[in-house]
């Protein structure tokens, strides 16, 4: 068992925080009608989502922590954040996302930041090194990580994934399948999208709503 502060706080605070909020937000989901509203496009961007921010999980329980993986946590926070901002782009255009769901939003957004930050102090000369700087060389070779993380927070983090977050978007996807009667987009998504319209202001096109807000 680590002594760190800063390991401790990354396993068992940061990484609880982001499964916690990934399950809020499923319920969010759910709770605005996502299948029969924007469907199973959003679950896929859901999906999508979830795979970047899930590789770097996966090579910091399995790998070293050295300069490749952490340049890919750095890469793949850059690419959730945008896939993020296209998912919601996408959802306000049929469904109300709750101040509930934004702030929910905050945490998943912001607890892979805080990851990373935890990762780079945990391993500062390799930070360095990704960026050119240090007295250490950059390491990019994959190395199983040694001494390898307790077993059972291995599992259990596996597990809590598997269950309580990769199947219920699964759920979410083939609900949303089904309701939007077997299509990516159901019937009010694509007609925001035909009408350039969202759920703010229906029959309002967005252009005519951005000069009246100013936005």
């Amino acid at each position: 068992m680590t002594q760190d502060p800063t390991e401790l706080i990354l396993l068992y605070f940061i990484v609880p925080v982001w499964l916690i909020a990934g399950m809020v937000d499923w319920f969010c989901h759910r709770a605005s009608g996502i299948g029969r509203t924007t469907g199973a496009k959003e679950s896929l961007i859901h999906l999508l989502m979830f795979a970047e921010v899930g590789l770097p999980v996966l090579a910091g329980l399995f790998l070293q922590i050295n300069a490749g993986v952490i340049a890919l946590m750095i890469v793949a926070f850059f690419v959730h954040e945008a896939t993020a901002l296209w998912d919601v782009s996408y959802a306000v255009t049929a469904r109300v996302v709750t101040p509930i769901e934004q702030h929910v939003h905050s945490f998943l957004e912001m607890v892979p930041l805080m990851a990373i930050i935890a990762v780079a102090s945990l391993h500062w000369p390799q930070l360095l090194a990704l960026f050119g700087s240090g007295t250490e060389p950059a390491d990019w070779a994959l190395h199983w990580k040694s001494p390898a993380l307790p077993v059972g927070y291995i599992v259990g983090v596996l597990a809590v994934v598997a269950f309580l977050e990769f199947v219920p978007y699964l759920e979410e996807l083939w609900r949303g399948w089904r309701q939007g009667g077997r299509r990516l987009m159901p019937e009010p998504a694509r007609r925001a999208a035909a009408a350039g319209t969202d759920t703010l202001h229906p029959r309002e096109p967005r252009g005519q709503r951005a000069q009246r807000t100013g936005r």
